[in-house]
């Protein structure tokens, strides 16, 4: 393995360029292919949480700063959705990586979190040499050197761009399961505990892709008016 060294990569910005909040901070090695990791749904009710994975090549940066990336948390619905398809078409290479509301209920939310992450990383055709990865946990049992990023999606180009992804992909899969499960208003809360969802638990009762394990979920179980309508 190279030296440590600070190195100048597309994986993160210098504080000012172009106006973007994103910083430097120091890579452990000097490499040509890292993969932000980021997750999105892990606070939901509903629905399983996601991870993307996406190594972004040097070509990209300038037209993703032009672009305006940032934390997916402090883009508009329809700016998230622009940028997502200009990352996937930009990225050398992306993925997906999902655990399920069982899995939720099964290992708890942090361990299904970095289940989601691990699943993500290892879909990736392109084999990075450095995984990114937005929180204080590290991915287990990861046969990829790693780095952790507290606030990553705030500071780190690659990390942003997977939280975009990921969050795009999550809200589209939330309004195709609205039509299914149409009682909780996924179509607006994309999973999370808003007024009319948690009403709707306390009416109804939590379908089969509620985490049970979580507090907004574990209400009496109301499920006969519901019969037949998608629970």
């Amino acid at each position: 393995m190279e030296t440590e060294e600070t190195i100048s990569h597309p994986g993160f910005l210098n504080s000012g360029e172009a106006g973007l909040p994103f910083s430097p901070s120091p890579l452990p090695f000097s490499c040509d292919l890292v993969a932000g990791i980021d997750e999105v749904g892990r606070g939901a009710l509903f629905g399983p949480v996601v991870a993307a994975a996406v190594i972004l090549p040097g070509c990209a940066l300038p037209k993703l700063m032009a672009a305006g990336i940032k934390d997916s948390k402090k883009l508009s619905s329809s700016r998230r959705i622009t940028l997502a398809g200009q990352i996937c078409e930009l990225a050398t290479d992306w993925t997906i990586g999902v655990a399920s509301s069982t899995e939720i209920d099964e290992l708890n939310i942090l361990q299904a979190t970095l289940l989601a992450m691990k699943r993500a990383v290892l879909k990736l055709n392109v084999q990075p040499q450095l995984c990114l990865v937005d929180g204080n946990q590290l991915i287990k049992d990861l046969l990829v050197p790693q780095q952790t990023i507290v606030k990553g999606d705030e500071t780190h180009v690659s990390i942003a761009a997977a939280s975009i992804v990921a969050k795009v992909w999550r809200d589209s899969l939330l309004i195709r399961l609205a039509s299914k499960y149409p009682l909780y208003n996924l179509e607006k809360n994309k999973g999370y505990g808003s007024q009319k969802h948690l009403l709707a638990l306390q009416q109804y009762g939590p379908s089969r892709l509620h985490r049970k394990s979580f507090r907004g979920c574990q209400v009496s179980d109301h499920l006969t008016e519901a019969q037949g309508v998608g629970l």
